[in-house]
């Protein structure tokens, strides 16, 4: 039986001569896998297009066994990205985000409430043409709470990270160099969008200390490989 549902893309990987393989989030089945063929073609930059992280599709799919493959009957992009390409700033937040859910979502099974989140973060990011300097840093915190290690306040996550593996200072700080950044993070936390943080450097300590404490939480999450250029990004 065909199943029609929205999807996020993640990721994807090359497969054969012209086919990819795609981690897609759905709305109806949770995490699923699906080879794509004859999508690197020449001629088919248009259709890979559509398999690019964080792209919203809509989707006809054939349902599969638990963690095995299977294909896309139809699909179509759901939401035409309007700024996010254009803007190298947005698109190494995009960037950046979606390795980051690609790497936590491991699910294989309908989860309205996240996929929504996901969903409509992703619109509003795109819309967003000012004041989006801490939407990652925001997207995170968020997250955590979806995933089931949210945060009530600044101490108890900077906690958490300083105190790692026994009591072993994480990112090289002790907990006092750490408590510096909690009154940055209270501002986040406490007021979102409408958070006032100092400069660039301030943000990059504390995407640094969120992707810390993502570490401790998510296992085998790894090294963010697109973390560094992100920080270099914002980096004013």
């Amino acid at each position: 039986m065909l199943v029609k549902t929205r999807g996020i893309v993640l990721s994807f990987i090359k497969f054969k001569e012209s086919s990819i393989i795609v981690r897609i989030y759905t709305e109806e089945l949770g995490l699923q896998s699906y080879i794509v063929n004859s999508v690197r073609k020449k001629g088919s930059a248009s259709r890979i297009a559509l398999f690019q992280p964080f792209t919203l599709l809509d989707m006809v799919v054939y349902p599969s066994g638990k963690g095995g493959l299977t294909r896309i009957s139809e699909y179509k992009c759901s939401y035409q990205f309007s700024t996010v390409p254009y803007d190298i700033r947005k698109s190494s937040i995009l960037l950046f985000l979606s390795e980051v859910v690609s790497r936590t979502i491991r699910e294989e099974e309908e989860n309205r409430q996240l996929f929504e989140f996901l969903h409509n973060s992703i619109q509003l990011f795109d819309e967003l043409k000012t004041g989006f300097e801490n939407f990652h840093l925001i997207f995170l915190l968020q997250l955590g709470g979806y995933l089931g290690f949210g945060v009530s306040s600044a101490d108890e996550l900077i906690t958490q990270v300083a105190f790692e593996a026994g009591g072993a200072p994480a990112l090289g700080n002790s907990l006092m160099q750490l408590q510096q950044l909690e009154p940055y993070l209270t501002e986040v936390i406490q007021k979102g969008e409408g958070a006032n943080l100092p400069n660039g450097k301030i943000r990059r300590e504390l995407l640094s200390l969120l992707v810390r404490y993502f570490q401790l939480h998510v296992d085998q999450l790894g090294e963010i490989r697109s973390l560094p250029v992100l920080s270099e990004v914002l980096s004013e």
